[in-house]
Formats: C-alpha cells, structure tokens, sequence
C-alpha cells in the first residue's frame, strides 16, 4: 500500500512537471528569443539587449505602450469607485436582493471575451458612438468593476457589524463614518482589487479589439497585428516585458490575498 501510494505521488509529480513545461516551454523560448543578437529564430549568434533598446526608441511601441497604460489607470480608478460603491450598497441590502445582484454580478466575469466584447461594440455602434480610445475605457471599465466587487465584499464580512453603528452614535456624519471607518477596514480588498483590475486591463486583447479602432492599438493588439508581417526580435523583447509585468502583479495579488488570509 506504502509502495503503490509513492509510485502514485511519483507519477503526479512526473505528470505536473510535463503540463508545467508544455505551458511554459513556449514562453522561455520567447523570452530566450528576445536576448538572441541574430533575427533568425533557428540560429543563436550571442547575447544582445539590442532589441530591447529599440523598444524604447520606438515610437509605435511607445504609442501603444502609453495608451496601454492610460486606459488601465483610469479604467482601474473608475472600477475601484464604482466596484467599492457597489460592495457597500450590496451589504447595506437584504439577502434577497444581495443574493441577486452578486449572482448578476458574475456574468461578465463567467462570460467569454469574445461575447462580451461583440456585444459592447454592437452597443456602441447602435448608440452612433465612434469606437476610439474612450469606448475601450468603457468596456475595460465593464469587466474590471466586477473584480473589484468581488475582492471587496469579502472583507465586510471580517469587519466588526457595530463599528459603523458607534461611530454615528458617537456623533460622526454618516458620510465622515464612511471614509473615517468603513474604507480603512476594507482598504485591503480595495487594493486587491485594483491591482486585479489592473493586470486584467492591461493583459486584455479581445475586448479591446471589438471596441476600439484600428487609430488607437494597445500593446497586445500592437502584437497581434505585428505577426501578420515578418516577425521582428523586438516584438519578442515586448512580449516578454508585458509577461514579466503582469506576472509580477499577479505574484503581489496572491501574495496580498496570502496576508489578508492570515489576518
């Protein structure tokens, strides 16, 4: 029995270890790409950090890169308001209507992309907006929020029910007991969220494809439209970049969500 159960252990360590590697390989093989001096992919002729100079001096990059950045900013501001304003209102209310608009709340995180990012473009179009930089805020601001609310609710559950309640006893405006006790105790779902938010907004690709034009490209449509030409070592040296960046996000959500456990 003792010898079945290791032989058992053995084998799921070989099984994860091989879908481990058919997940990353591609991913090391990009990221040694981007550090190859030959723009040949079949040939390795030295390390350079050429390519990811030319990144930087690249106006078209650096267009996408600010526009990248732009739209996650404010759509992460807007779905942090509006995600935070919404968590506080859904626990102000009674279970059946919470219970309702938590389980609404879901679909456009359970939703795929690609129909979420249909609709919102069929949305635009009926309304005569002309799709642009400001429509894929809207629609990044659509599938953030929920994240948000979700890392926010949560912790009304950890907060002490009455803290609100003696504070308005204590003579404080409800609007002062809001930012003064209910914000600090949910701070840390807050910051979750946003950081959430975030990395969902600068890693999207399909929502913003549907709903922006072809004038206003952020960095993962840039990529996409870069492989229907002869691949250049630069669009590896981003590639890596973007993967190292919402990698490292996502290390210091879990990391936050690890503390908020314990705590």
């Amino acid at each position: 029995m003792v010898k079945s159960s290791r032989g058992f252990k053995a084998f799921r360590g070989v099984w994860m270890a091989v879908v481990l590697a058919f997940l990353y390989a591609p991913i090391l093989v990009m990221v040694a790409l981007s550090f190859n001096a030959s723009e040949s992919r079949s040939r390795w002729t030295g390390f350079t950090l050429d390519w990811y100079a030319q990144v930087f001096r690249d106006p078209v990059i650096l267009s996408a890169l600010r526009i990248t950045i732009e739209v996650a900013v404010i759509a992460t501001v807007l779905s942090v308001i509006i995600g935070t304003l919404g968590a506080i209102g859904m626990h102000a209310m009674n279970k059946g209507w919470a219970g309702l608009l938590v389980n609404v709340s879901y679909l456009p995180m359970t939703t795929p992309d690609i129909v979420t990012g249909v609709s919102l473009m069929l949305m635009f179009l009926f309304l005569k907006v002309r799709l642009g930089k400001w429509t894929m805020i809207m629609a990044h601001i659509a599938f953030d929020t929920p994240y948000v609310l979700f890392s926010v609710l949560p912790r009304f559950k950890q907060m002490n029910p009455n803290l609100y309640e003696a504070a308005l006893d204590l003579g404080c405006h409800p609007m002062k007991a809001l930012y003064k006790v209910i914000i600090p105790e949910i701070s840390p779902g807050i910051f979750t969220g946003a950081l959430l938010a975030f990395t969902m907004s600068v890693d999207d690709f399909v929502i913003s494809y549907f709903t922006t034009s072809e004038k206003y490209k952020n960095l993962s449509m840039l990529v996409y439209f870069a492989t229907k030409k002869p691949i250049r070592p630069t669009l590896y040296a981003v590639s890596t970049l973007m993967f190292v960046a919402i990698l490292a996000l996502l290390l210091l959500v879990n990391r936050r969500s690890k503390l908020e456990d314990i705590q």
